[in-house]
């Protein structure tokens, strides 16, 4: 395995603009520091990102990991590209052609997807504790290292999107269309949601249950937003009566429905290119 990840790890670095685009994405991770900077006075009111609790553990592991996941687009694009090029430059075939089989061959692409969110998890990682450890309030050992089930959920999420991409590339074999109907998948989830909870059952409830387990959308969901946790914005909405009550907690049934859609979209890359002749 370690052969094949170093194949493909090669090809990604050799190539310009795949290694421009992963050097920007790990690039606009290292940002996230930069929220420790934001400070501006609105009249008599002095805000500093940093006195707001936005960096206290074990908040910070849940922050980071939604801002974190944000640009994962720009991997994306690698990984789309990545299985773009064997088709345009016929690498794929003269693979096959040196011995390597179809299964090692899709599997080099998961490994693939696999370190670049492992590496992505550990970044956000090293980030999160390095600005706890100088903001947080709390230095509990016990309060640092809870609640850091965040990580796995970001690891999920990012696995499982970069699957679909991977998936994506191989049916569509070129990188603008394969990016096009990811977005143009985006759009059905949603307005299938918005067809099917107005038109059909008329229950925005019942397609949100049901909706909740398509691909983006599940993929999103293990991960909550964490800005309405903050202290502040619940003391907002309690002053002006729209606090929501919400479970910020990882949802691991989400996370096993990802993990099944992962399987499926390494599967069906694998079915697509043992049916094809290549």
């Amino acid at each position: 395995m370690k052969r094949l990840l170093a194949i493909e790890l090669q090809k990604i670095w050799l190539n310009r603009a795949s290694r421009i685009l992963t050097l920007t994405y790990f690039g606009i991770l290292s940002l996230i520091a930069l929220i420790a900077s934001i400070e501006f006075d609105l009249g008599p009111i002095h805000f500093d990102a940093s006195e707001q609790g936005i960096f206290n553990f074990p908040y910070i592991w849940h922050l980071n990991s939604y801002i974190g996941a944000s640009p994962k687009i720009f991997l994306a694009l690698v990984i789309v590209s990545m299985m773009a090029n064997e088709y345009t430059y016929g690498t794929l075939k003269q693979n096959l052609i040196d011995g390597m089989s179809k299964k090692e061959f899709v599997l080099s692409k998961f490994l693939t997807v696999l370190v670049f969110s492992g590496l992505s998890t550990v970044f956000i990682f090293v980030i999160s504790l390095l600005l706890g450890l100088m903001y947080s309030t709390y230095d509990e050992v016990g309060i640092i290292f809870s609640e850091m089930d965040y990580l796995l959920a970001f690891f999920v999420k990012l696995t499982g999107f970069f699957s679909f991409c991977l998936f994506l590339g191989v049916l569509i074999k070129r990188s603008a269309f394969a990016i096009g109907f990811l977005f143009v998948w985006y759009l059905i989830e949603n307005i299938g949601y918005l067809i099917f909870g107005k038109l059909i059952v008329n229950d925005f409830e019942l397609a949100r249950s049901i909706f909740r387990y398509m691909p983006l959308e599940a993929m999103s969901g293990v991960l909550i937003e964490p800005f309405t946790k903050l202290d502040m914005i619940q003391a907002v909405g309690n002053q002006v009566g729209v606090l929501e009550i919400k479970d910020y907690a990882v949802d691991y049934g989400l996370v096993a429905v990802v993990l099944v859609w992962t399987g499926l979209f390494v599967w069906g890359s694998y079915a697509l290119i043992q049916k094809r002749d290549l």
